[in-house]
């Protein structure tokens, strides 16, 4: 094939408007807005300069001539490698550096400089690609002023992040006041409306990020994984790697040091699920045999001084190495530096080892990636991003997070067979290479975009609408065993109509069970993640994406929780039989209740009473009974959401089956029983004209409810529902 000419080879404008970006030394995280944004844009910048059906590459960006920045950032023009060059426009008080909240008032204006800018080079570029939603807003203004077709990637989504928000205890209106929320997320839809294409990490970002949004187009969607640097992480090349000073940090621990390591390497966050994993090689003494386990969960002082989350995954990680005597087979190293992290790696594989991802949710797996370009096969969970990855590199096995024996059985598979391994490490070295190097970036990147400039590849439009609400501005709150599950076909029903009213409606769950038990009901049913997760009887909650914990609510209920206190004063009743610990937690201390025997609810809430306990009772089936601190209970979780999520209660629809569900079933908003051998528990509420009683069981009870309340159209109590007698 022979060279294009200088007309042919594209010319290519990159936006990214916020953080710093220079050509060298970047200042990734000397704020939120210089990150791997920064980092990814400047290195494709450089790496398609160098494609040789590429003519020049121009990254717009702002332009600072602040006294607290370097003077690089006020340079009109930087090079940065053949053909590539960093254009620096003005927009706003160039002496002074803004966070990317504050610039949505200057984006017109770096719209006309740049757009006089490109209109004095020798050639406007063939495609803008535009990166975020500040860019995206530029990038969509300037497509159309000048008939050039826009790229989008969005790096992180409005909708998203609003969750993520809601998910840590910010209401909806400080989101709005504080990240300017609401502009953001209305560029995003002039930006999905104006773009030909729309570049994505993993396919799990179009199924559960960008699905969100008004304007989707699924055709337009493209998943280019980003570019993984071979220079720092590739496979063992010397016998040195026990002899860093990382190595020695590990091996510390270690009674045979030699022996394979079994490698996870995450934040210490509760939803990396580092618990399953100890279970796993503490519940299997041949795991142990073969095979040491190393935990890398970042770096620590003191673990009391460390966030509420964190502490708690240190704990159970202490508890089982002590529970199951697993001295001198694990390690879990006190620190090490970023620059540390590939001889971590090249360690675990210097052993024939293997790496392991057990996380409940994993968006990308930039860890794999790392893992097998350094030698190492892989264990990793079958959620999001890995998906992708082992499709791709082949390097591993694909594993339910929640099944441990599923985890036992895969790392068995690798250690126990050595040609299998090896087999594994090669081709993920090979596909790392073929699929994730820079080069196999630009080379798909420009397989998206060229057919975009040659119009051999025009967008067919899906014809979309805008809601007039930009936030979801409805929920079905249900509990899951009794009033949903049970009824397949019905439930297949539900779940479709979820997934048609996603972008309007908050779907959420409220269960006495723990958030373990729960995702494996919804896994064993296939049921879709609820946007949130209320769990242990209304004292814990989890939200979408990535199953964030809710520590705002945590604090919350604490309030003169003294569950030993409440442990003592029940002792001494008969009839109450302490759960096991699978089913405590923090905030719930749990009995088994026998009626013939224990003293009638009533008598025990006034024995708390006694002892000036004020908490929260809740008998379930006649059998199961908690005791929750007074702020905590699937009702108050429910008004909480309400408020954090700014939903009125009465769009909300509660359905229940027993007496656990009672205090989400009253006051303002729609409910609904449904048939089931616990009904009676709620006799006493079937009568409030907002409570709509339902003729059959679980899921299909749940269809009544949303045809009675017009729950997709008027959402209300039908206007022609009779009072209730008196």
């Amino acid at each position: 094939m022979s060279p294009r000419t200088d007309e042919s080879r594209l010319s290519i404008a990159l936006i990214s408007v916020h953080g710093l970006i220079r050509g060298e030394n970047l200042e990734l995280g000397r704020d939120p807005d210089t990150g791997g944004q920064t980092k990814y844009v400047v290195e494709l910048a450089r790496v398609l300069g160098r494609q040789p059906d590429v003519a020049r590459v121009d990254l717009f960006t702002r332009r600072i001539d602040a006294p607290e920045v370097a003077a690089d950032y006020n340079r009109p023009v930087e090079p940065i490698g053949p053909n590539t060059r960093i254009v620096r426009i003005d927009a706003g008080p160039r002496t002074e550096y803004l966070p990317k909240e504050s610039l949505w008032d200057v984006l017109d204006e770096f719209v006309d400089n740049m757009a006089a800018f490109l209109r004095e080079a020798e050639r406007l570029p063939d495609i803008l690609h535009s990166h975020y939603a500040d860019a995206g807003y530029v990038g969509s203004r300037l497509g159309h002023m000048l008939g050039i077709p826009l790229v989008h990637t969005g790096h992180s989504l409005g909708r998203v992040k609003r969750r993520r928000l809601l998910a840590t205890g910010v209401a909806s209106t400080e989101i709005n006041a504080r990240y300017a929320m609401e502009r953001r997320i209305d560029a995003e839809e002039t930006t999905l409306a104006a773009a030909e294409r729309v570049i994505t990490s993993t396919h799990q970002e179009i199924e559960e990020q960008y699905e969100l949004y008004d304007h989707y187009q699924p055709h337009a969607m493209r998943v280019i994984p980003p570019g993984t640097d071979l220079t720092l992480f590739h496979p063992p090349d010397g016998a040195d790697e026990p002899n860093t000073r990382v190595a020695q940090a590990i091996l510390r621990f270690l009674d045979e040091p030699d022996k394979p390591q079994i490698l996870a390497l995450s934040r210490a966050d509760p939803r990396k699920n580092i618990g399953a994993l100890i279970e796993a090689y503490g519940t299997s003494k041949r795991l142990q045999e073969l095979a040491n386990l190393v935990v890398v969960l970042g770096s620590r002082d003191d673990i009391d001084e460390l966030d509420e989350g964190a502490r708690d995954v240190f704990l159970e990680l202490l508890v089982a190495i002590d529970r199951h005597d697993l001295y001198g087979k694990v390690a879990c190293p006190k620190r090490h530096e970023a620059d540390d992290v590939p001889s971590i790696y090249r360690l675990a594989a210097h052993t024939n080892g293997v790496f392991v991802n057990a996380a409940l949710t994993e968006p990308f797996g930039l860890t794999l990636l790392e893992a097998a370009a350094s030698g190492l096969p892989v264990v990793a969970t079958e959620d999001g991003g890995p998906r992708d990855i082992l499709s791709n590199c082949h390097h591993g096995a694909l594993v339910d997070p929640l099944d441990v024996e599923s985890i036992q059985r895969e790392l068995l598979r690798i250690l126990e067979d050595d040609a299998h391994r090896l087999a594994l490490v090669e081709a993920g070295v090979a596909g790392v290479r073929k699929h994730y190097a820079w080069q196999a970036h630009a080379t798909a990147y420009l397989d998206v975009v060229r057919p975009v400039v040659d119009r051999t590849g025009v967008l067919e439009r899906i014809e979309r609408t805008r809601r007039a609400a930009l936030h979801k501005d409805r929920a079905i709150v249900t509990d899951l065993d009794d009033s949903l599950l049970g009824d397949p076909e019905a439930l297949s029903v539900f779940i479709g109509m979820l997934r048609e009213q996603r972008a309007s409606t908050a779907f959420v769950i409220a269960t006495g069970r723990r958030l373990d038990s729960a995702l494996k009901a919804l896994h064993a049913h296939g049921i879709p993640a609820p946007d949130i997760l209320i769990t242990s009887s209304g004292t814990e909650i989890a939200s979408q994406p990535e199953l964030t914990g809710d520590v705002h609510w945590a604090r919350h209920i604490d309030h003169q929780w003294t569950p030993h206190v409440a442990r003592r004063v029940l002792a001494e009743l008969p009839g109450l039989t302490p759960q096991p610990a699978s089913e405590q937690s923090r905030f719930k201390v749990s009995y088994y209740y026998d009626p013939d025997v224990a003293p009638p609810l009533e008598y025990i809430v006034s024995r708390l009473h006694q002892e000036e306990l004020t908490m929260t009772t809740s008998l379930a089936f006649d059998q199961y009974l908690d005791i929750l601190p007074a702020r905590a209970s699937k009702g108050l979780a429910v008004r909480y959401i309400a408020h954090q999520h700014d939903i009125p209660l009465e769009k909300f629809l509660v359905v229940g089956a027993t007496g656990a569900d009672e205090d989400m079933l009253r006051g303002n908003t729609l409910s609904a029983i449904v048939a089931g051998r616990h009904e009676h528990e709620l006799a006493h509420i079937a009568g409030d004209r907002h409570v709509y009683i339902a003729s059959t069981r679980s899921a299909s009870g749940v269809l009544e409810a949303l045809e009675h309340f017009d729950f997709f159209g008027a959402c209300r109590v039908p206007a022609d529902e009779p009072e209730p007698t008196a």
